[in-house]
């Protein structure tokens, strides 16, 4: 049997699954809390939960993980010193310490000034204990590399450090969009490493003599070596893997992908069995890269977002996360006390809900905190309370007072009623406390002036219509529109008319989606039905939908590309060949072609095998691009454009051909 262990270590939950791919079966799954300050306890914890005997049998553990986008987002990682080649930095960079030198190239390869070797040894020795890592970024280097593989040979002998250059991460032109990916992906480098030393530790534990392999972005696999290499790829690794188990699991070629975690929702189109890809490049908090990555759409919605009753008495949800009562009271019963005690209802508060409560997770920040915070955490230490309870603790006004700072430097959660207590208050989940989620819905309801029954009435409809929302929103997105629905009154306008009717209306409106929704994640029964019946859809919410993220894990495909790019030569003669690892000059045309398409038919071949595949195929896209002017008999040559593309079977596959590759061959117009 060819065993796969799939792990996904979302922002709420780690999940696992075991599956046999010959037969396609899932075999058993599990979920745990996710534990963000030791992420081997929930890994661990996942695999107990597995209830698997023979994990001796497992050949490969495959990993999906949000740890690589969230570092990003919070700013974490280790410090990186960055050296920019010819060139400025054009806007803002993620980096303390860098030093600009000259050299650098122009559009041709040819280089612009010579490196000085001294001033390159000075810069590099000014890095000595300030960094533990080095990005290289120099201009037009997709064109020639060769400065910086020259400096990042110096910096190996000077610093004896992780070196990351630019051209090995991307061929696309964009200096500043590439110094910034060569930057975070040096930032990245010991995270994922301690995700993977995690890992390891667990299946030593459990004597698994299995290969570790990685979700990429685009939801294809890498293997440990490159993930440690390249761990920017990891960016949107979790909700790209969810697209892939979705379709694994349902084998529905043209849908739309919504899957629906703890913290967000995230949606991904399907044509032709695939996700699109962005061209230009992942965004990850707030920077763009040119990490090619699957184009999904992340919405603050998930079963842990906050709830809350504004002054006007309206109902929002979302985009801040926050724990569920009822999760926190189920290891800390004495919070359906603490809640009991509450404010007055007409009490104002101007920060916080009358249901928050807070629970104290590490210590870790050189700020100076003051002498309330300081008070506060010492509480905290001893167990979650609520905010009435530190109110009357500390002895101050609770709007006098605002965690919010505690919250963000990580020190504190705050804990309040979220979908998931919506659910059980509601009486269809009961695994947690359900009496800690009906006392929070209580509070709520009175802020609001509703009875109990009206409130989780109404944040049910404006969960399940924010739901429709996001896929409105999407199916816009992926036609070019730019318009954000909920900042446009026009487009709510009408929208309202068709989510939420009022009685007296002089006409009604009404969506249909042409193409099926594939739910996935824990808590897509509940609210999916119902949304898809608003928008006039098939729903398909397929068995083990709770688990699709580490099922996607499991099955994913090695899929590893070449590029190469060969121009007209100086001056209109010969051609220019621009290559990941070189610049070369060509008298002939059909002699760089041939020697392009069989370097990138072996490097792609070799990064297929590094990245853990045992048996692939090369896929060869090339063009010949002429340029047609009318005004001269023959078409004028621009560029050739060659695409080398290996598609690998996982070494777990067992397959009845001999190792070895296949290759095909597609060619555009001349």
């Amino acid at each position: 049997m060819s065993l796969v262990l799939g792990i996904d270590t979302g922002g709420t939950y780690t999940d696992g699954v075991v599956v046999e791919l010959n037969s396609k079966k899932i075999l058993t799954k599990a979920k745990a809390l996710t534990t963000r300050e030791d992420l081997s306890v929930g890994i661990r914890n996942c695999i107990n939960n597995l209830d698997f005997q023979d994990f001796s049998k497992i050949n490969i553990v495959s990993l999906s993980t949000t740890l690589a986008t969230n570092a990003i987002v919070e700013g974490r990682g280790c410090e990186v010193g960055l050296l920019m080649i010819g060139h400025e930095p054009i806007g803002k960079l993620p980096v303390a310490h860098y030093c600009v030198l000259p050299g650098g190239h122009d559009i041709k390869g040819r280089s612009l000034k010579n490196l000085d070797l001294e001033l390159t040894k000075e810069a590099i020795n000014s890095f000595k204990g300030k960094v533990d890592a080095v990005a290289i970024s120099g201009y037009l280097s997709v064109r020639n590399p060769e400065h910086e593989i020259t400096v990042s040979k110096m910096v190996q002998e000077i610093l004896n450090l992780p070196v990351v250059c630019a051209h090995q991460l991307t061929t696309s032109l964009g200096f500043y969009e590439r110094t910034i990916t060569a930057v975070l992906n040096a930032r990245l480098i010991p995270i994922i490493a301690e995700l993977i030393e995690s890992v390891k530790k667990v299946l030593q534990e459990k004597e698994m003599d299995a290969a570790i392999m990685i979700v990429k972005g685009d939801g294809c696999l890498m293997s440990e070596s490159l993930a440690r290499e390249k761990p920017i790829e990891t960016i949107l690794s979790g909700p790209a893997s969810s697209i892939i188990g979705g379709t694994f699991l349902t084998d529905t070629p043209e849908a739309l992908v919504l899957d629906m975690g703890g913290t967000t929702t995230d949606i991904a189109i399907l044509k032709n069995g695939v996700p699109r890809i962005n061209q230009e490049g992942a965004k990850v908090g707030g920077w763009l890269t040119r990490v090619q990555a699957a184009e999904i759409f992340t919405y603050g919605l998930g079963g842990d977002s906050y709830i809350q009753v504004t002054r006007d008495k309206d109902i929002t949800v979302g985009p801040q996360r926050v724990w569920p009562l009822c999760v926190v009271a189920h290891e800390y019963p004495y919070l359906v006390d603490d809640l009991k005690i509450n404010f007055e209802e007409s009490y104002d508060l101007m920060f916080a809900q009358a249901t928050d409560c807070f629970m104290f997770l590490k210590n870790g920040t050189a700020e100076e905190l003051s002498a309330w915070e300081n008070k506060a955490i010492s509480i905290l230490q001893e167990g979650p309370r609520s905010l009435y309870y530190l109110a009357r603790q500390l002895e101050i006004d609770p709007n006098l007072f605002n965690l919010q700072h505690l919250i963000n430097l990580g020190i504190v959660a705050r804990i309040s009623v979220t979908p998931t207590d919506i659910l059980h208050a509601k009486g269809i989940y009961d695994q947690w406390n359900q009496k800690a989620s009906d006392i929070g819905v209580e509070i709520l309801a009175g802020r609001a002036g509703m009875t109990k029954k009206e409130f989780v009435e109404a944040a049910s409809e404006r969960i399940i219509n924010d739901l429709c929302i996001t896929c409105l929103q999407s199916l816009s997105d992926c036609e070019g529109q730019k318009i954000w629905f909920k900042e446009d009154d026009s487009s709510m306008y009408f929208i309202n008319k068709a989510l939420a009717p009022s009685k007296n209306q002089t006409f009604d409106c009404f969506f249909k989606m042409k193409i099926p929704v594939i739910g996935i994640g824990a808590p897509v029964e509940a609210w999916l039905p119902q949304m898809a019946e608003k928008l006039h859809t098939e729903l398909i919410i397929p068995p083990h939908a709770e688990v699709a993220n580490a099922v996607g894990a499991a099955t994913g495909k090695i899929m590893e590309t070449v590029k190469v790019l060969i121009k007209p030569g100086e001056a209109g003669s010969g051609y220019l060949m621009h290559a990941p690892w070189e610049r070369r000059v060509f008298e002939e045309l059909d002699e760089a072609v041939n020697f392009a398409l069989n370097e990138a038919k072996a490097r792609a071949a070799a990064t297929a095998e590094k990245a853990g595949a045992k048996n692939y195929e090369l896929v060869v896209n090339h063009e010949d691009v002429y340029a047609n002017t009318g005004m001269i008999e023959n078409d004028i040559y621009v560029e050739s454009r060659i695409e080398v593309t290996a598609v690998g079977r996982p070494e777990w596959e067992k397959e009845e051909e001999k190792d070895g590759f296949f290759v095909f061959e597609t060619y555009g117009p001349k």
